[in-house]
């Protein structure tokens, strides 16, 4: 039993340990059981990602792995963008519950353009642990009944080719290998050889090596599964095959592919990997799978979002520094930005007011000018307009003093023949 004394000295603290004897039998040797209680009681979270080109039998696998059936649709070759596809299950084993969630993508490595292919994938691993750390930055926030959705395992497969990776290949898992645990595959291992298949694999090996792209190593730190976990470490990249169909050998319906010279067993582990695979992916290393998503690639993100968010753990002289007193420092600058942008709005306003108000007296006095000289124009037509009228009533008077002449003289001259008649 061990005592953890926290003491002072020189404004540091230092942990002291003690160790002591128990006089008799207390009990906490039971944990372990009450945490396996636990965890049977909750349930467990498993979260598969495949990649690979559409036709490599990534769905066939799956439901190889886990023996049962999906019912997956198979995907065309003509779609024009990656898409990815999680579904979530739900399966029981003994009285192990497990919530497994399959995410495939969906027409990778069919477009002609194969340069954003990743992105897709890159876009929904860090959108599944942004989700999880706003549920974890919550006040109010419950982990425990919380999805998980966060991927633990991406199986890559790599088509048969025999002559070493692809572009597309190196560059996705380059750019994920920091983000979710890789597990190279190779896909339809019986279309290739078993000298060809141990070249293939060095290749692959070697690529991974050169390009610095960093694949997921099982766990040698654990005594128990150390020796098995070292030697599965050196069959990497798995050469699998999958099958739906079961074919009858000697007593026993097997997953097997038949052929016109022969049958491939899944489960034979002399035709290919798919044992190791299931051993390593599910029965020894799940947890571990989980785990490492948690501690090393969530941490990593966490870590790097938080930064951005302006949080750090120490100040400039290199002093801890609490959640709390960042929050209110944030706080303080966010409050006085907004002090300032509202004033720079403030200003920003009145000027243009101002600016507006010069505007329109500007135009009252185009307009005041303009009425100004259309009224005199207004007074100067009238004037001429008057004089005109003037002239009109002369000219008039005097046409009609000229009527009333003639028709005088006109009348007298009529009168003076008639009476000479």
């Amino acid at each position: 039993m061990t005592i953890e004394v926290a003491t002072s000295v020189a404004g540091k603290k230092e942990m002291l340990t003690r160790t002591l004897k128990q006089s008799g039998h207390v009990g906490f040797d039971s944990l372990p059981d009450q945490l396996v209680n636990k965890s049977v009681q909750n349930g467990f979270v498993f979260n598969v990602m495949c990649i690979g080109e559409t036709g490599l039998g990534k769905s066939t696998l799956m439901d190889s792995l886990f023996n049962t059936s999906f019912e997956s649709t198979p995907s065309p070759h003509t779609l024009p963008n990656v898409k990815l596809k999680a579904n979530t299950y739900e399966l029981k084993e003994s009285n192990v519950q497990l919530k497994l969630t399959i995410c495939d993508t969906v027409g990778f490595g069919d477009q002609i353009n194969k340069e954003n292919s990743f992105k897709a994938v890159v876009d929904y691993i860090d959108t599944q642990f942004e989700a999880y750390l706003q549920e974890e930055l919550k006040i109010k926030r419950s982990l425990v009944d919380y999805h998980d959705s966060r991927i633990h395992a991406c199986l890559y497969f790599i088509c048969p080719t025999g002559h070493g990776l692809k572009s597309l290949d190196l560059v996705c898992m380059k750019q994920l290998d920091s983000k979710v645990n890789i597990i190279p595959i190779i896909a339809k291992a019986d279309t290739i050889s078993k000298t060809e298949l141990q070249h293939f694999k060095a290749k692959i090996l070697q690529e991974l090596k050169e390009n610095n792209v960093n694949i997921y190593h099982f766990p040698v730190d654990d005594e128990t599964v150390a020796e098995t976990n070292a030697l599965m470490n050196d069959h990497t990249p798995f050469a699998v095959v999958g099958s739906r169909e079961f074919v009858k050998i000697g007593n026993k319906l097997v997953r097997a592919r038949q052929y016109p010279w022969g049958t491939v067993q899944v489960e034979n582990e002399l035709h290919c990997d798919f044992v190791k695979l299931r051993e390593m992916l599910i029965r020894t290393n799940m947890e571990d799978l989980r785990e490492q998503t948690h501690q090393t690639h969530y941490a990593l993100y966490r870590q790097k979002r938080l930064s951005e968010m302006g949080f750090c753990d120490v100040d400039n002289d290199n002093k801890p520094v609490s959640f709390q007193q960042i929050f209110e420092i944030k706080r303080a600058h966010h409050l006085s930005e907004l002090q300032a942008k509202e004033d720079e709005v403030r200003q920003m306003f009145v000027q243009r007011v101002k600016e507006k108000e010069a505007e329109l007296k500007e135009s009252e006095r185009e307009l005041h000018s303009r009425f100004e000289k259309l009224k005199k124009e207004h007074a100067e037509e009238k004037r001429k307009l008057e004089e005109a009228r003037q002239k009109l009533d002369e000219e008039y008077l005097e046409f009609t003093t000229h009527k009333t002449n003639y028709v005088a003289s006109h009348h007298t001259m009529t009168l003076g023949k008639k009476s000479k008649k």
